[in-house]
C-alpha cells in the first residue's frame, strides 16, 4: 500500500547559526522528513561536493585493479583519493610524453645514431650540413642538376636521405632534426617506462583502500544531505543577531505524533497540511513480507508509482509468477534456478543473519515454474513417454497430450462451446485458452480497481462499461483465434459496454448532457482505445509462443545431442557422450539464458505496458520517499 503523506513545515527560531545547526541535526536524528528538492549552494557545500566527485573517481580508477586478501593500509583515509588522482595526472603526463618519444624515434630511426648537437656545433664552425629526406623524383631532379654539394647516405623504395654541404636544396624542406639523439631518446623513454610501472605497482596497494574510499563516500553523501538542507533552509533575519528559518517537507502520517512531540520538546513550530492537488509528494511503498518480494524487481527497473497512483505490487508478483513460469516452462529449469537460489541464500544467511529479498523472489519465482513444468510434463523437453512413472503422474493430460478437447464442464458449456473440428493439437489449444483467460482476469482486475478509486463519482460506471465490454472482446478473441462458438452476449456486451462508457466517462459534474457530448467528441480516439484493448488481450498470446519457442530449441539440442545414439567401440562411446553433454549443457544454458531475457521483454512488459499502462493508466511519475535522517 502507498502511506498518505502530510507536508510538514518546521520553523526554526534561533539566536545563532550554530543553534541551527544543533537543530537541524536534531531533526536528522528523528529521520521523518523528506525534504523538498531546491536548488541551493554554499561554501561547505560546494567544498563537499568536490570531495565526493574526487573520492568517485578515485574509486571508480580503483575498482579496475584487484584488491589483495587479507590487505592494510597504512595511507590516512583522507589522503586516498588526492594520492590516487595525483599518481592518475602524473600517468597521463608521462604516458603522452612517451607517446611522443615514441613517434620521434621511429621518425629518425632510419637515419641511425647520431648527434644532433654535433651539427650544431659543426654548423658553428663554418661546416654547414643540412639533412634532407627526398622522394626519388626530387633525387632524380638534383642529378640532372649535378649537384655535387648533396651527398647520399641511404637509399631505399620510399626514397633518399642525405646531407646537403653548405647550401640548401631549393624547394626542397630539410629534415627537422630532434632535440636528442636516438640512444638518449631510448633512454629517456626507458626512464618513463620505469615510472609508469612503479606509478601501477602503487596504484595497486592502493586498491587495497577501496572499502576506506567507499566508507568516506557514505559520510560525504550524509554531510551533502545535512548541508544541502542547512542551505536550503528559508532564512529571515529579524534582527542582527536573530533570524527565523523554515524547513519544508513531506513526512508520513504515522510519523506525524513524533515529530509534533520533538517540536515541543525543542521548541520548534510545527505546521501540518493534507497535499494540495497540485502537490506531489513523495511515494512510500509499505507491504507485508510476501508481496515486498516484487521490491526489488520494481527497484531493477526504476519504476515508482506516483503518490496518487495505484500500488499494484501484490498483483503484480502474483502474474508475474505465472508469466515467468510459463515463459521458462521447464521444471528442470526451475530445479537449476532453485538449486543455485538456494546455495546463494544459505551463503547470505552465514554472512548476514538474513537472506535477501531478490534471492527470495527468484526462490519463489524456480518454485512457481517447477510447478508449472511439472504439470506440462516439461523436464528438460524429454518426451512424456520417457519420464519416469512418478512424473507422469504430475502432468495433467490436456496440457501435454493430444488427448481430445472435451466439452467444459457445468454451466461453463453454456459460454465455451469447443470447435466443431479438433484442433491439431489440442495441448496447445488448452494453454492458448489459459493464456487469454489469464488477459481477461487481470485486465478486468485492473478495471475493478478503477471503479474501486472512482467511487462514489459516476465515472465509475464509465469503468464498468468498459469493464463489460472487456468481458466481450475476450468472447470475440476466442472466436476468431480458438474457433470457440461466440455467444450472442459477446456482441451485445462491446456495444452496451461501450456505450456506457461514452455516457459516464465524462460526468463529473454540469450538465450530464453536455458532459455526454464531451465523451462523444473524443469518439475516435476512445474507439482506438477499444481495439487496443481487444490487442492486449491478444497479447498475452505471447507466453504461449515464447514457451513453445524454448520448448522447441531444448529438443532440437537434444536430438543434436542424442540423436543418432551412442553406440559402437568403447572409444566411440565415450567421445559421443563427452560430445553429447557439451551440446546439452550449451544448448540448455543458452535456452534458460534467453528465456530469461524473455521474461524481461515480454513477462515485464506484460504487468507494466497492458496491465498497468494501458488500464491502470500509471505513468509511474513518482519518486520515492527517502527521509532526511542518518
Amino acid at each position: 500500500m502507498i502511506v498518505p503523506m502530510k507536508k510538514v513545515s518546521v520553523i526554526l527560531a534561533c539566536a545563532a547559526q550554530e543553534k541551527i545547526e544543533k537543530n537541524l541535526e536534531k531533526i536528522r536524528e528523528l529521520g521523518v522528513i523528506h525534504i523538498e528538492k531546491k536548488t541551493v549552494s554554499s561554501e561547505n557545500l560546494t567544498k563537499a561536493l568536490d570531495q565526493k566527485s574526487k573520492a568517485e573517481t578515485a574509486l571508480g580508477i580503483l575498482r579496475t585493479y584487484k584488491t589483495a586478501k587479507n590487505a592494510t593500509q597504512n595511507v590516512a583515509e583522507k589522503d586516498i583519493a588526492v594520492r590516487v588522482l595525483g599518481l592518475v595526472e602524473r600517468r597521463k603526463t608521462l604516458q603522452e610524453q612517451k607517446a611522443f618519444l615514441l613517434k620521434e624515434m621511429n621518425r629518425i630511426e632510419k637515419w641511425g645514431s647520431f648527434s644532433p648537437s654535433a651539427l650544431k656545433e659543426l654548423a658553428e664552425s663554418g661546416v654547414v650540413l643540412i639533412p634532407y629526406e627526398l622522394t626519388n623524383k626530387a633525387y632524380a631532379a638534383l642529378v640532372e642538376q649535378k649537384n655535387e654539394s648533396f651527398i647520399v647516405l641511404a637509399k631505399d623504395k620510399t626514397g633518399v636521405r642525405g646531407i646537403a654541404v653548405g647550401n640548401g636544396i631549393v624547394g626542397e624542406t630539410p629534415f627537422t632534426l630532434p632535440d636528442s639523439s636516438l640512444a638518449e631518446l631510448n633512454d629517456k623513454a626507458s626512464r618513463i617506462a620505469e615510472e609508469l610501472g612503479a606509478i601501477e605497482a602503487d596504484l595497486q596497494k592502493l586498491a587495497d583502500s577501496k572499502s576506506m574510499i567507499e566508507a568516506e563516500l557514505k559520510v560525504l553523501g550524509k554531510t551533502i544531505e545535512f548541508e544541502t538542507a542547512s542551505a536550503g533552509l528559508e532564512k529571515t533575519s529579524l534582527s542582527a543577531d536573530f533570524s527565523v528559518s523554515l524547513l519544508s517537507g513531506w513526512s508520513p502520517v504515522e510519523t506525524v505524533g513524533a515529530l509534533k512531540r520533538a517540536s515541543a520538546e525543542n521548541g520548534w513550530a510545527l505546521a501540518v497540511d493534507d497535499p494540495a492537488e497540485e502537490d506531489k509528494p513523495p511515494t512510500l511503498v509499505r507491504n507485508n513480507a510476501f508481496v515486498r518480494l516484487i521490491a526489488p524487481l520494481f527497484g531493477f527497473l526504476g519504476t515508482v508509482p506516483g503518490y496518487r497512483e495505484y500500488d499494484i505490487s501484490f498483483s503484480y508478483l502474483l502474474f508475474f509468477c505465472l508469466f515467468f513460469a510459463m515463459i521458462f516452462g521447464d521444471a528442470a529449469y526451475g530445479a537449476l534456478i532453485f538449486t543455485i537460489v538456494f546455495c546463494i541464500g544459505v551463503n547470505y544467511k552465514k554472512k548476514t543473519g538474513k537472506v535477501p529479498d531478490a534471492v527470495k523472489l527468484f526462490g519463489l519465482l524456480s518454485l512457481c515454474t517447477i510447478v508449472w513444468g511439472a504439470l506440462n510434463g516439461a523436464w528438460f523437453a524429454i518426451p512424456y513417454e520417457n519420464l519416469p512413472p512418478i512424473l507422469q503422474t504430475l502432468v495433467i493430460p490436456q496440457f501435454n497430450s493430444d488427448v481430445p478437447l472435451s466439452p467444459f464442464p457445468g454451466v461453463l458449456q453454456k459460454l465455451f462451446q469447443i470447435p466443431a473440428d479438433q484442433p491439431a493439437n489440442p495441448a496447445y489449444w488448452n494453454v492458448q485458452f489459459l493464456c487469454f483467460t489469464v488477459a481477461l482476469i487481470q485486465l478486468v482486475w485492473a478495471h475493478i480497481k478503477n471503479i474501486k478509486k472512482l467511487l462514489p463519482s459516476p465515472v465509475a460506471i464509465a469503468q464498468a462499461g468498459w469493464l463489460v465490454m472487456m468481458i466481450g472482446l475476450y468472447f470475440l478473441v476466442l472466436s476468431m483465434l480458438l474457433q470457440v462458438k461466440l455467444p450472442e452476449f459477446a456482441m451485445y456486451f462491446i456495444g452496451v459496454g461501450l456505450g456506457t462508457y461514452f455516457i459516464f466517462a465524462e460526468q463529473k459534474g454540469g450538465n450530464p448532457l453536455a458532459n455526454v457530448g464531451k465523451s462523444f467528441a473524443n469518439f475516435l480516439p476512445t474507439f482506438l482505445n477499444a481495439v487496443s484493448s481487444f490487442a492486449d488481450i491478444i497479447s498475452y498470446i505471447r507466453l504461449f509462443a515464447v514457451g513453445l519457442a524454448g520448448t522447441s530449441i531444448a529438443q532440437s539440442f537434444n536430438s543434436m545431442a542424442v540423436g543418432n545414439g551412442i553406440e559402437g567401440s568403447v572409444l566411440s562411446v565415450v567421445l559421443k557422450i563427452f560430445a553429447a553433454v557439451l551440446i546439452l549443457a550449451f544448448g540448455h544454458g543458452l535456452n534458460i539464458v534467453m528465456n530469461a531475457l524473455s521474461v524481461i521483454v515480454h513477462g515485464v512488459r506484460l504487468n507494466l505496458l497492458e496491465y498497468a499502462g494501458n488500464h491502470l493508466s500509471m505513468e509511474w511519475s513518482g519518486y520515492a520517499y527517502k527521509p532526511f535522517g542518518k
